[in-house]
C-alpha cells in the first residue's frame, strides 16, 4: 500500500471507496508528508513505545506511526473508515483498529491490554468540536500518559498554552498547564489538508508532569472554581464564583478570602495565575458550608 501523505494518493483512496466526508466527525485529512514527518518527530517515538491514535482518518499517520513505534492503537468513530484502514494498514501487523468513541473507551484497559500498564503516548488530529473534551477526558481520567502530541485548530493551541491576562487564557489554560508542559511544535496552513478546513492548524506537544506544579489539596474543587471563574467571563470572581451554585460558598466568603490573598473583590478570573487559583480554591474549600 503506498504512502497516504500526499493529495494523489489520499484521491485514489477516497475515490476507490467512495467515501463521503461527514461534517459531524470534523474530517480533513492530512496530504502533508513534511508535516506528518514533523508530527512522528515530536512524538519521540521509540521501538518501546505503544501509542494511542485518536481519530486515524484513512490511516495517512498511522502508516508513519506503525513504521517508528512497537504498537499502534488506532481508535475511529466512523464505521465507514474501517475497511478503509484494513486496507491502508493491511501491511502492519502492529496495529489494533477500534471502532469506538474514544470519550467511551477504557483508555486504562488499552495501556494494561497493549502496554502492560505503562503509560502511552498519544498522538492525533483533533477535530475542533470536541478538542477539549477529549484533552480534558485523557488527563482528568487518570490514564497512564506520557505525552499528547496533537493537531488541533490554531486558537486551541493557543488557548493552552497562554498565560494569565490573555484573552485567550482559561479553563482549558489552566488544565493543560495543570498536568503537562504545553509545546508548540509547527503551524500548519489550511492547505495542507483534504478537504480544506477554514482555518489553520497547530501541532502542540503536552508532555505529562510526573506531579503537577501547584499543589491542590482538592482537585477536583480547583477544577470547579476555575470553571466557575470563567463561566461568566464579564463578570467579577466574586460574582462568578458566589453564582455558581456548586461551590457551597457566598460571596461574602469569596470576597473575604480574596482580600486575605491580598485580591481586589472587583478582581476578574482572567487576571490569576494558577498558583493563585490553587491557593483560592485551597481557601474556599476550608471554608464551605
Amino acid at each position: 500500500m503506498a504512502a497516504l501523505g500526499n493529495v494523489k494518493n489520499t484521491a485514489e483512496i477516497i475515490q476507490k471507496y467512495q467515501f463521503r466526508f461527514q461534517k459531524k466527525f470534523g474530517q480533513n485529512f492530512l496530504v502533508d508528508g513534511n508535516i506528518l514527518d514533523k508530527i512522528i518527530a515530536s512524538a519521540q517515538l521509540t521501538k518501546e513505545d505503544c501509542v494511542l491514535e485518536i481519530g486515524p482518518g484513512i490511516g495517512t499517520m498511522t502508516q508513519y506511526l506503525a513504521e517508528e513505534a512497537r504498537e499502534v492503537v488506532a481508535v475511529e468513530i466512523d464505521k465507514n473508515l474501517i475497511p478503509i484502514l484494513q486496507d491502508t494498514l493491511s501491511a502492519y501487523d502492529n496495529v489494533t483498529i477500534i471502532n469506538e468513541d474514544i470519550l467511551k473507551v477504557d483508555i486504562n484497559r488499552i495501556a494494561r491490554e497493549h502496554n502492560g500498564g505503562r503509560p502511552v503516548k498519544v498522538v492525533a488530529n483533533l477535530p475542533y468540536y470536541i478538542t477539549t473534551p477529549i484533552i480534558m477526558a485523557l488527563f482528568e481520567s487518570r490514564v497512564p500518559l506520557q505525552s499528547i502530541t496533537v493537531m488541533v485548530q490554531k486558537e486551541m493551541a493557543d488557548r493552552m498554552q497562554v498565560g494569565p491576562g490573555t484573552k485567550d487564557y482559561g479553563a482549558l489554560s489552566l488544565a493543560v498547564q495543570y498536568y503537562a508542559e504545553p509545546e508548540v511544535i509547527t503551524r500548519v496552513p489550511a492547505s495542507c489538508f483534504m478537504p480544506r478546513p477554514k482555518v489553520d492548524s497547530t501541532v502542540i506537544r503536552l508532555t505529562r508532569y510526573e506531579k503537577p506544579p501547584v499543589e491542590a489539596a482538592d482537585e477536583k474543587y480547583l477544577f470547579a472554581v476555575i470553571r466557575a471563574s470563567f463561566n461568566q467571563r464579564r463578570k467579577t470572581l466574586a460574582n462568578g464564583l458566589a453564582n455558581a451554585g456548586n461551590l457551597g460558598v457566598d460571596r461574602s466568603v469569596v470576597e473575604e478570602t480574596l482580600a486575605e490573598m491580598g485580591l481586589s473583590s472587583m478582581v476578574r478570573g482572567e487576571t490569576l495565575t494558577l498558583e493563585q487559583f490553587a491557593e483560592l480554591s485551597g481557601r474556599l474549600a476550608e471554608k464551605k458550608g
